[in-house]
């Protein structure tokens, strides 16, 4: 039998939670006594909690409670990881080779009928999603380093597409993907604050000595989604943003990821927003244009004139 075989089939007899010497192993997997020490040492390596006793009543044993454990996924869960996997892989998840390993393993130790059905399983679906540079994955790969380690790394990083880069130190928190985008939120000594960087603007990165501790309490999500969507401080000066227009335009727009946090109320043809006057005359014009006819503002009359405006400039711009 293969070695993977043979190494599976060793944790099966030991699973049993019968102790066994490796004399024993030997001649019922009819193999070397030295090969099955070489197995034994290679499933401790692997974190399997093998006990080795000597003296007459010696032998291997495992520790009960990973006797108890699970060793195999139901049709379910393999289900469940494999569809996983898909997202992961269009998301441009830096580990995608153990990934692929680790569905094979599964794949291999299904029979066939239950390959079959996973099979079926895949072939119907699909995860689509914009391809970002793949030249970012040895990036993530050494952030997600750093980040499980807690060392700084050196980066340089363009702050905009035609900007020149900058040279920082940085202590990698978390790792975040959102709307198709993968960030670091780290501290930057540099800013001697905490930032988020866009991944895709590291253009190289370099391990240090140095080493920093992380906050059990901090929390990546929460500090990226804090600075993306600040709470309104200032309510009372907030302006009311009424729009209407077709249904699944307004369901667009209230999912939104900037507008959605500002819905305070929706109707069957109408969708309501609180927000800051700079926001609603600076950001929200542009992208309200794309929609077209489809919706329509009522209210401020600010941002009617602002839409005027924006559209009479695009008109200019285009008639030169």
């Amino acid at each position: 039998m293969p070695k993977n075989d043979n190494m599976l089939a060793i944790l099966w007899m030991l699973n049993s939670g019968v102790k066994m010497t490796a004399k024993q192993i030997s001649e019922k997997l009819e193999i070397n006594i030295r090969t099955v020490y070489r197995y034994i040492d290679a499933l401790c390596a692997s974190g399997v909690p093998i006990i080795s006793d000597t003296g007459h009543n010696g032998g291997y044993s495992l520790l009960n409670n990973f006797i108890r454990a699970p060793l195999l996924f139901d049709m379910e869960e393999k289900k469940a990881l494999l569809h996983a996997t898909v997202f992961a892989k269009e998301a441009g998840y830096p580990l995608s080779d153990a990934l692929g390993n680790a569905t094979s393993k599964l794949k291999m130790y299904s029979n066939q009928e239950q390959e079959s059905v996973l099979n079926r399983h895949l072939a119907g679906f699909e995860v689509i999603n914009r391809k970002g540079d793949p030249s970012i994955q040895p990036v993530l790969a050494e952030l997600e380093q750093a980040v499980a380690n807690e060392f700084s790394v050196e980066i340089e990083y363009r702050t905009r597409r035609d900007d020149k880069y900058k040279t920082r130190v940085i202590d990698p928190y978390g790792i975040v993907y959102w709307n198709n985008k993968w960030y670091i939120v780290a501290f930057c000594h540099l800013r001697n604050e905490m930032r988020s960087f866009r991944v895709e603007r590291i253009l190289q990165i370099k391990r240090t000595q140095n080493l920093f501790k992380r906050s059990e309490a901090f929390l990546a999500r929460e500090f990226f989604l804090g600075n993306l969507l600040a709470d309104l401080v200032d309510k009372d000066k907030l302006i009311t943003l009424i729009i209407e227009g077709r249904s699944e335009a307004l369901d667009d727009l209230c999912l939104h990821w900037f507008l959605g946090h500002h819905l305070k109320e929706r109707t069957t043809n109408q969708a309501i927003f609180l927000l800051e006057e700079k926001t609603l005359h600076t950001y929200v014009p542009n992208f309200l244009l794309s929609y077209g006819k489809s919706i329509q503002v009522v209210e401020p009359q600010s941002l009617k004139g602002k839409l005027v405006e924006v559209v009479s400039e695009l008109m200019e711009f285009y008639q030169l």
